[in-house]
């Protein structure tokens, strides 16, 4: 009995935590109602703590697609209650990226707690003979698909301060590693997402807990296998190792038919009392207490005719604020209840078209027409040399993962940061974001 009121009482602080507009702690790992599993973990206790990651997964994934969509020039985040969306975010007069603000302190804490829940739960399989209860690939398999969570959270924290680094060594949280570099980071990154391949190789058929509805298709070990694969050629790409982003490409659930480019896995979201909405969702015509408007580019340098103009929808009538003006909605997501890629295929073929650029350009034209015909596009007729197809390469992905959290990442890792638009004269591009004042160094 008592270790079920311990299991409450974390689920409770938890979801209170979630749930709340302030940056909070989770319990801490030495807390008894976290120590209360590491005693006997059952396979009830397991589904819970899994699904617990699946939540805080989720958690101010909003905050993190606009501080990538703002100042990747996709759209502009109008919020009349924070006018720092649209003065620090863009760099406006005398703006700066503040260290202890909401816009980098809770979407790195918010990825931070994934991580330590994750590193909690392989804790727990370490600390004690679980034999009775699950096999040994049972246990291997929620090793791989925890190893592979850590990462990718890992990543996206590491997407905001680039070369600012991020800490990788923190599965003892009494004895945090130091903030490593950009380079250092990826590396670390990959190593953890071969770990996690390597569990889930030996993982049997079947997880010991079910996935949710944003994983079908890849709910076992064999199937999330190829989606570790997946993250990781989009970890080798960011570390202009092309060659480890084909051959994990090979490895992924990488389709170049171009019948399903949404095929992968995705963050799922539902208005039960105690899950999560999309918070990419605001309705068409939202007014300035809340909204993703359009940047204009994204309209002026498209082709005529290409179907991914549809992520956009023109609003009843213009809206301003903070000298910014704009009369198209981002309508990506048409419900609270809409999914958000976590990893998908169209991605996957403009990364095999980027790994192939240097060693086989044919092949890159090929993968990028793939895309190109299903927005309705006709072929390319460019230049093979790789600056022509790494221009196309990045247009193609700008359009196709609009307003998915790419296309700052992009412009940074080619250096053509200064291409983005400018909307206002006093306006500037930040490269990457602060750590957080409360790391520390």
């Amino acid at each position: 009995m008592k270790k079920h009121i311990y299991k409450i009482l974390f689920f409770a602080a938890v979801m209170g935590t979630l749930f709340s507009c302030d940056v909070e702690e989770f319990s801490d790992l030495n807390n008894p109602e976290s120590d209360a599993f590491g005693e006997n973990l059952t396979r009830g206790d397991l589904q819970d703590l899994v699904g617990g990651v699946l939540y805080s997964s989720r958690v101010r994934l909003g905050t993190y697609y606009d501080d990538c969509g703002v100042i990747g020039r996709e759209y502009w985040r109008f919020s009349s209650s924070d006018p720092r969306f649209t003065s620090d975010l863009l760099g406006g007069e005398n703006a700066v990226l503040d260290n202890n603000t909401f816009y980098i302190t809770n979407p790195w804490a918010a990825r931070y707690r994934t991580v330590k829940n994750a590193n909690l739960i392989l804790g727990f399989l370490e600390g004690q003979d679980l034999s009775a209860q699950f096999s040994d690939a049972e246990i291997n398999a929620t090793r791989g698909l925890l190893q592979t969570f850590v990462a990718y959270e890992l990543l996206l924290n590491l997407n905001l301060t680039y070369e600012n680094g991020i800490r990788t060594d923190v599965a003892d949280a009494d004895n945090l590693g130091p903030i490593v570099s950009n380079s250092q980071a990826l590396t670390d990154i990959r190593a953890l997402l071969e770990s996690g391949a390597a569990n889930l190789n030996n993982g049997g058929a079947a997880f010991p807990f079910p996935l949710t509805s944003g994983f079908s298709g890849f709910d076992t070990p064999s199937s999330f296998l190829l989606a570790n694969r997946a993250i990781s050629a989009r970890v080798a790409a960011y570390q202009g190792d092309m060659a480890a982003a084909r051959n994990f490409l090979a490895g992924s659930f990488l389709n170049l038919d171009g019948s399903d480019l949404n095929t992968g896995i995705y963050h799922s979201f539902s208005l039960a009392a105690t899950d999560l909405p999309n918070p990419m969702f605001f309705p068409m015509n939202a007014t300035t207490a809340g909204a993703r408007i359009m940047e204009p580019s994204f309209l002026e340098d498209a082709e005529a005719g290409d179907t991914r103009l549809s992520k956009v929808s023109e609003r009843d009538e213009e809206i301003t604020l903070d000298g910014l003006t704009g009369n198209f909605d981002v309508f990506i997501y048409p419900s609270q209840e809409s999914p958000i890629a976590i990893i998908r295929n169209e991605e996957l073929i403009l990364l095999y078209a980027e790994a192939n650029i240097e060693s086989n350009p044919g092949e890159a034209v090929n993968a990028l027409n793939i895309i190109r015909g299903a927005a309705g596009l006709d072929p390319y007729t460019g230049g093979t040399d790789p600056a022509s197809l790494i221009d196309e390469m990045l247009t193609q992905r700008r359009y196709s993962l609009y307003a998915e959290g790419h296309r700052w990442i992009d412009v940074r890792r080619y250096g053509r940061l200064d291409q983005l638009p400018l909307a206002r004269p006093e306006d500037d591009v930040f490269p990457q974001f602060p750590i957080p004042l409360t790391e520390g160094n």
